[in-house]
């Protein structure tokens, strides 16, 4: 039997100015309904009677879900790929710059496949993978022959001993939400950088689908956050914002997923990317997805 998290305050900030606003389709395994909640004090959205830690890896089980499987079946998956070669490069740019070093040792969390550990790896820098699925662990050790670590070796690591953490739309999903921001404080170096990609419920084409938005991926998606509610966090945990970025490719790809969970147009969907990236252009919090670059005060 199935144990669910019911939330009588906010998990984000713990005020109880909270209320449900949808209630929202997993497109991916279930086809259950689950409601979204919003904070009122933070801004901050999180899904409400969610399967706990224990219980919610059935929702994982879908080789649609491409972190996990590296599928590249269907048109929008073989879509991620073609532009993934392109973000992992992105990414490991930026993580250098705010590091401002070429190499060093980074923590990389909710690793996938091994992607990206593997595009540091490359580059020379020292880096330790944690994923917490088995399927997308096996994928790593055949594609790259990295063996990535379990989820639960976070609480295992050793203090100050990285440079960069970077957790690419891996947080939403995180049931132990402040245990792991105490972790990241621990385990960083004095003027480490903490780097965490998420997507953004408040973006222009969040609000344009509503309910409907592909990137609310209930249950799997525990938190839905605002850039407003993600600096609030960050900074009741000791850290500090120094930038923002958007992904750029984000608001097309979750348009598409969107378009076909609910049998609509390629068009509108590229049409809808097109608008949220000209609202962000003008400000960044419009973002489909928004990358926070931390450091600790």
């Amino acid at each position: 039997m199935a144990s669910t998290i019911h939330y009588q305050a906010c998990p984000i900030c713990a005020s109880e100015l909270i209320g449900k606003i949808y209630v929202a389709k997993d497109y991916t395994v279930s086809g259950e309904l689950f409601e979204v909640w919003r904070c009122s004090t933070c801004s901050g959205g999180f899904t409400q009677n969610v399967p706990d830690a224990a219980t919610i890896g059935p929702y994982y089980a879908a080789e649609s879900y491409v972190s996990h499987t590296d599928s590249s079946k269907g048109f929008i998956n073989s879509v991620y790929h073609k532009v993934r070669s392109y973000a992992l490069l992105t990414k490991k740019n930026l993580v250098t710059k705010l590091v401002g070093k070429n190499t060093g040792a980074l923590l990389d969390i909710g690793a996938g496949t091994g992607a990206f550990v593997n595009t540091m790896q490359s580059g020379g820098w020292l880096v330790t993978g944690l994923e917490p699925d088995a399927t997308a662990a096996k994928q790593a050790l055949l594609k790259y022959n990295i063996q990535l670590q379990t989820a639960d070796t976070i609480y295992t690591l050793g203090s100050h001993q990285f440079d960069a953490i970077t957790m690419w739309h891996v947080l939403e999903h995180v049931h132990d939400l402040h245990g792991y921001f105490k972790r990241f404080s621990e385990m960083l170096q004095t003027n480490g950088v903490l780097v965490i990609a998420v997507p953004n419920y408040t973006s222009t084409d969040a609000t344009i689908y509503g309910k409907n938005w592909a990137a609310l991926d209930t249950p799997r998606h525990l938190y839905h956050f605002s850039p407003a509610s993600m600096e609030l966090l960050a900074n009741k945990h000791g850290f500090k914002l120094v930038t923002k970025k958007a992904m750029w490719f984000d608001a097309f790809y979750v348009a598409m997923l969107t378009e076909q969970h609910n049998g609509g147009f390629f068009v509108k969907a590229i049409l809808v990317g097109l608008w949220s990236n000209l609202t962000a252009l003008l400000d960044i919090n419009k973002c489909s997805s928004v990358i926070y670059a931390l450091k600790k005060k």
